[in-house]
């Protein structure tokens, strides 16, 4: 019997062919919106092998329990996987997968464009174009932008995508200031040496710098605040009233990561009351953002970037049959890897697998498939 397997959105032609190549039997979800949860749970109680699974599917104990003694691997389509229930995956020993990495340079140039989009106003000034309300040209009227050049950065998160986007700032000659709780010392020191070169060598006219802070030195300190951090209770409303409270006035918060990660409420009221100068937002607490979101808001349009989940949506990163460039290999290939029994058969040690501690005991075979 060939391996069945769902997917719950089209992820492109090139990645679904290359299951079928490998003889597996594939059903697509193939509307815009998502599958309803009901549905996700009938066909895994169908007796499918193996699901691909996006964000906006809610992967839980109730999927988990259908799938007992059939589902044999959740290939994620996303480097976050908050939507996987990562406990129940694990006592019904069921591999998760993501797609960590590939998409690491697109969401991190997208975080710098958005920077510089709210900063410098672009939205409003086409918007005047557009509209047919740009009469002439003044000095400063009828808004002036901010400049990002020279400016202060403070970096929330220093994994792989926080660094990518530390390494977009070193060429516009930006200080840099990082929080972490794990801070890495070594890839800090490097920009430092980079940062240092660019001056002696007569690139920049003054020495500019990065270094650790605490989470409120960083806030204070930043011209402009880009999130970086991923989903946990910890990072859950990071960004709330008392520390939006600590950033500049003429700063500017940007959010590439997890919407839950900014209390949106304290946000639109930062805002308001013209406590910080800005922000741009990729993400939200719900998605799509709701019709009433006080972030709908007409008066804060000229100040807030709303986005729509667009940061990693490049074509090579989203589409790529390539587990090396794009989000739909990777995928693929972590199915595949599972399904096929590669690296001795042992998820512990397949690349793409997220919860491996829970294939510890299986190592027993240092042969690779």
């Amino acid at each position: 019997m060939p391996f069945r397997v769902f997917v719950t959105a089209n992820i492109g032609e090139d990645a679904l062919n290359r299951l079928r190549e490998q003889g597996y039997e594939v059903e697509v979800y193939d509307q815009i919106e998502p599958p309803p949860h009901s549905l996700i749970v009938e066909k895994v109680r169908s007796g499918v092998d193996a699901l691909i699974t996006t964000l906006r599917d809610r992967i839980d104990e109730e999927v988990f329990r259908a799938g007992k003694g059939t589902l044999r691997v959740v290939g994620q389509y996303a480097v976050g996987f908050d939507n996987i229930d990562r406990d129940a995956a694990n006592r019904y020993g069921i591999p998760f997968t993501n797609t960590a990495e590939v998409l690491t340079d697109a969401t991190a140039e997208f975080a710098f464009f958005i920077l510089g989009c709210v900063a410098r106003k672009l939205y409003p000034s086409e918007r005047l174009v557009r509209k047919k309300k740009w009469g002439t040209w003044h000095p400063f009227h009828p808004f002036l932008g901010d400049e990002v050049t020279g400016r202060t950065v403070s970096v929330i998160g220093t994994g792989r995508i926080g660094q990518a986007f530390i390494q977009k700032c070193i060429g516009f000659r930006m200080d840099i200031v990082c929080f972490d709780t794990y801070p890495n010392e070594n890839f800090v020191e490097s920009v430092q040496t980079v940062l240092s070169t660019i001056h002696q060598v007569g690139l920049s006219d003054r020495q500019h710098s990065i270094r650790y802070a605490s989470l409120d030195e960083a806030l204070a300190e930043g011209d402009f605040v880009s999130l970086h951090v991923p989903l946990t209770p910890e990072t859950r409303h990071l960004i709330n009233a008392e520390r939006l409270a600590r950033m500049k006035k003429t700063a500017y918060l940007i959010n590439t990561s997890r919407g839950p990660v900014v209390d949106e409420e304290a946000l639109y009221w930062a805002l308001k009351e013209g406590k910080i100068a800005g922000a741009a937002l990729d993400v939200f607490h719900q998605e799509p953002l709701p019709e009433d979101s006080p972030l709908r808001d007409p008066e804060l349009e000229d100040r807030l970037r709303l986005f729509h989940h667009f940061a990693s949506a490049g074509r090579q990163t989203r589409l790529s049959v390539d587990p090396n460039l794009g989000m739909a290999g990777r995928a693929v290939q972590g199915v595949i890897d599972v399904l096929e029994g590669r690296y001795g058969g042992d998820p512990s040690r397949m690349p793409y697998v997220v919860n491996k501690e829970a294939f510890e005991s299986l190592k027993e075979d240092p042969g690779q498939a």
